[in-house]
């Protein structure tokens, strides 16, 4: 609290026992006493509340009515008070809290409450991931706990901060973030209702090892004299080289990994999230696998769905498609909903291609996660025309990136064999899904002149939404592959024979949706040409962080650069993994929602 200074607390308990007395007159059945467990600290006042019985309450402590300053108060109302001074050495047998209705005693019902002097000692234990522990510590009502962890007694990172369970209780908290084979220590801190911090003994915990083999072969360089943006990197790796290396993982910025989900043989994550409720969202794909799972750090999975779990459902209300695939991003919206970005197939009688090929178009559900089924559905089949092809058939739209438009409750899709990015009607569920804009070439938006047609985007990956707005006036970001982008007067675009001057980017766009207008505000153009996937992201001190996954000039190499948003960037940071393409590689702040490392 600011302002104000707190002694921390060494840790003990005091157990305290409830029981229920009451009376079968004007009852209704056998009553129970909640909370049935509860932790409180000193001086903290818990309400318990009869239930099953009707009539007048008269509450003991110690069978002395209403208590007493030593052994706790409580009132007629059930609402219990621990005493303020707690001396643990004096409580060797529990208290007992009790009630009697309309006189007549009755049934007992024990309840455990601890009320801690300080607190319980908390536990660490390893778990399915060797670079994962798990910590436990009993907390009382209404306190929060958070894990200090580092390579000695300084820690030096902390996990998130969670709140005790209802009436208090155990706490477990997974601690993440650390290397493989090294000894580590850990501790608790935990905040009390009143402000009061308390403090856990030092517990030492010794990751296990992860093989070399296993590892992405990851080196870092740091140029210039300022120093990169914090934060950890979180990959979606795609394409294992030998068929066994790591594929979902996050390392620190000089290349250590300090986190994986070990996925299935040939699986890779397409892509993987940090979600606010600290699990990460991730779809697997390869090796025969598709599903979206979520799973918490180490590695446990929460849910997980299937195309035959979505088509299921979408064949039983009646809609008219079949997902073959998800594939590429997956969204959660503020809800709590989950947007699936789904591939499928029509027939379609093409000039030039054989009659009824089946053309590759995307589709959007939005799934309600909990009550497990789809509640609005979008198709490309639907409202694009099949002749704007500018990559061909029969992969069509190749839609790579979802985007939530908090403004306005719209979805943004990026679309790379389409070269554009759109808006759609969603409107959280309302909205008829009609294209509110297309951007792009031959789009709904106009460059000032002489910037189209080489400006625009052109196999686009991972747009981004900056600033406060995402509807209106507002700033969008994106990874520009560049393929097909016309490179001369000539009509030479990228990808053709003689195409010599193709490059990749990442420019930043401020849209006008009023006036349909769009305005380069920042393009950091590469010697890089990224014939696919890749992400950009715009860093709290105003850096730019960009993945170039598949560098026609370094093949074999994905590489993360930082620069700065100048008009001459200079290169800050640099990291470097072969073997594996990195379909998205981006700065988080580390493992934890709220967290900052």
């Amino acid at each position: 609290m600011p302002g104000a200074k707190r002694r921390p607390l060494k840790l003990g308990f005091l157990l305290v026992t409830v029981s229920l007395v009451a009376g079968c007159v004007g009852g209704s059945g056998v009553p129970v006493i909640t909370p049935s467990a509860a932790l409180v600290s000193p001086g903290q006042a818990l309400k318990f509340r009869a239930r099953g019985a009707r009539g007048h309450r008269v509450w003991f402590v110690n069978g002395m009515l209403e208590g007493s300053l030593t052994t706790g108060t409580i009132t007629n109302h059930g609402l219990f008070t621990a005493p303020s001074v707690v001396d643990p050495a004096s409580f060797h047998s529990p208290l007992h809290v009790s009630v009697v209705v309309n006189g007549a005693p009755s049934l007992s019902v024990p309840v455990s409450v601890f009320v801690p002097g300080n607190f319980m000692p908390g536990t660490v234990s390893s778990t399915a991931n060797p670079l994962v522990a798990s910590y436990t510590i009993a907390v009382p009502e209404g306190a929060s706990v958070q894990v200090q962890c580092g390579p000695d007694t300084n820690y030096g990172r902390t996990t998130w901060s969670q709140p005790a369970p209802d009436a208090g209780g155990a706490v477990t908290i997974l601690v993440a973030g650390m290397r493989s084979s090294s000894i580590y220590h850990m501790r608790a801190v935990v905040q009390l209702e009143d402000g009061t911090q308390a403090l856990d003994a030092d517990h030492v915990f010794t990751t296990g090892a992860v093989p070399a083999n296993r590892l992405p072969a990851i080196t870092v360089s740091q140029f210039a004299d300022l120093a990169p943006h914090s934060g950890i990197e979180l990959f979606s790796l795609v394409y294992p080289g030998t068929g066994n290396q790591l594929t979902a993982v996050a390392t620190d910025l000089s290349g250590n990994v300090i986190w994986y989900y070990d996925m299935g043989p040939g699986e890779w994550p397409f892509p993987i999230k940090l979600l606010p409720n600290g699990d990460m969202l991730l779809v697997a794909t390869g090796n025969g696998s598709n599903e979206v799972r979520e799973i918490d750090l180490a590695g446990t999975v929460i849910n997980r769905t299937s195309p035959n779990d979505l088509n299921s459902e979408l064949s039983r209300i009646g809609v008219s498609f079949q997902a073959s695939a998800f594939h590429h991003d997956i969204l959660q919206l503020p809800n709590g909903h989950l947007i699936f970005l789904v591939q499928y197939t029509k027939p379609f009688n093409i000039p030039g291609l054989a009659p009824g090929t089946q053309i590759i178009g995307d589709a959007i559900v939005d799934w309600d996660n909990r009550g497990r089924v789809p509640v609005w559905t979008w198709s490309t089949f639907d409202h694009i025309d099949i002749s704007h092809a500018p990559f061909g058939y029969p992969d069509w739209t190749h839609a790579n990136a979802l985007v939530y438009s908090h403004d306005d409750g719209n979805l943004i899709l990026s679309m790379r064999n389409q070269n554009w990015i759109i808006k759609i009607n969603y409107r959280d569920g309302l909205g008829y899904g009609s294209i509110l804009w297309r951007l792009g070439p031959g789009g709904d938006f106009i460059l000032p002149s002489g910037e189209a047609p080489i400006e625009w985007n052109y196999g686009q990956h991972y747009p981004t939404l900056l600033g406060p707005n995402s509807a209106g006036i507002f700033s969008l970001m994106f990874f520009n592959n560049g393929n097909n982008r016309l490179v001369d007067g000539n009509n030479t675009i990228c990808g053709s024979a003689g195409a010599i001057d193709c490059y990749s980017s990442v420019p930043i766009l401020q849209l006008n949706e009023y006036t349909k207008t769009a305005q380069i505000l920042f393009e950091g153009r590469l010697t890089a040409y990224s014939t696919c996937c890749g992400n950009a992201s715009l860093l709290p001190n105003g850096d730019v962080e960009f993945d170039v996954a598949f560098d026609q000039h370094t093949p074999g190499v994905s590489y993360i650069q930082e620069v700065t948003q100048e008009q001459n960037p200079q290169l800050l940071w640099q990291m470097n993994i072969a073997g594996q393409v990195a379909y998205r590689g981006f700065r988080v702040p580390s493992l934890y929602p709220g967290v900052q490392w």
